[in-house]
């Protein structure tokens, strides 16, 4: 009876523990199509610095504070700039009008003001010609001169000059009508265009006074106060983006073949292991590396691996830089899920 009992406690041992292994290799399989990764939560980091050399002059923000795209951090005393671009305006403003007069050519008054000028000097070149006949005249006498040299010399020099006279104030007249050179116009316009960006460049340069935040972020760091004298070598701000952010893990050579860009992927952490947070496979380097030694243990030091980046949406920032993370790949389901979108 003994014996009996003792072949049929084997036979039965012997079908659970087959049992068992079938359970066992079950699992196992599942397991193998999972793979596991260990790595760090990952954010792209910006320093902010003004491009202008200033001085502080207000700080509106802290570290730790969530900032918005555009949201104003930082700004200079920009009072000096803002006193050169009035200056600036000023002549901007004296050069439209210079330009303005220029294209409208002469006013009717100063063409009327010209011809007057021109008739006057006819009737002086006139006056002046007939004193010199009448110089002459006496000077040409037959009973000998009857005016002294000097008076003749004056006579001869009055209605040169009163001939030139006239010469001038007739090509004033003809330069009115005409009006500008096309050459002065164009080079008033070019006058104009350099104030005007001149004065751009001012405006511009007070607009750089303003630090904003480039996307939305989060102030990692406050490096300068009020009052400190800022350039572009000195940041003031260290932000870290809030969007994108991935986990920096390494696959190896075996597994490089199963995973491709766009797989699911589900990323879990020590400080909350029951919450998985759905990811994607963003990147895998082309080339491979020595594993770091920060990462894997000794004995897998000197094994080649490739940078792997697992993306995901954070909108609430539960997960922190440097953060250790748990990634699972499942390839069979994203293989499958590819499949399913293709058949579809």
């Amino acid at each position: 009876m003994n014996k009996k009992i003792l072949i049929a406690a084997t036979v039965l041992a012997a079908a659970a523990a087959a049992a068992g292994y079938g359970v066992h290799e079950k699992f196992f399989q599942k397991a193998s199509d999972e793979i596991v990764l260990y790595g760090n939560v990952d954010i792209r980091q910006v320093s902010l610095a003004f491009e202008e050399v200033g001085r502080i002059s207000e700080l509106r923000a802290e570290e730790g504070d969530q900032v918005k795209k555009g949201q104003v951090l930082a700004v200079l005393d920009t009072r000096t700039l803002e006193l050169e671009a009035e200056q600036a305006s000023a002549q901007v403003r004296a050069g439209e009008q210079a330009h303005l007069s220029l294209r409208n050519g002469s006013r009717p008054q100063e063409i009327a003001q010209a011809r007057a000028q021109y008739r006057a000097a006819q009737a002086e070149a006139e006056r002046a010609s007939l004193d010199l006949k009448r110089a002459e005249a006496l000077w040409n006498t037959p009973q000998g001169h009857a005016v002294s040299r000097q008076s003749y010399d004056q006579a001869v020099s009055a209605e040169r000059v009163a001939r030139q006279n006239e010469l001038q104030a007739k090509e004033a007249l003809q330069l009115k009508v005409i009006g500008p050179r096309v050459e002065d116009i164009r080079e008033s316009e070019a006058s104009l265009e350099a104030s005007k960006a001149n004065l751009a460049v001012l405006r511009h340069r007070i607009e750089l006074g303003t630090l904003r935040a480039p996307q939305n972020a989060v102030v990692r760091s406050r490096l300068l106060e009020k009052g400190d004298m800022a350039s572009a070598s000195s940041p003031v701000f260290t932000l870290a983006l809030t969007d994108p952010k991935w986990v920096r893990a390494y696959l190896s050579e075996k597994d490089l073949g199963r995973v491709k860009p766009g797989d699911p992927a589900e990323i879990t952490t020590d400080s909350n292991p029951g919450e998985k947070v759905p990811g994607r496979v963003g990147f895998i380097s082309s080339v491979a590396e020595f594993t770091p030694k920060n990462v894997q243990t000794e004995e897998l030091r000197t094994s080649l691996v490739y940078e792997v980046r697992i993306l995901f949406d954070d909108p609430d920032s539960k997960l922190r830089l440097g953060q250790p993370a748990t990634v699972r790949l499942h390839p069979a389901a994203g293989a499958a899920s590819g499949a399913t979108a293709g058949g579809v």
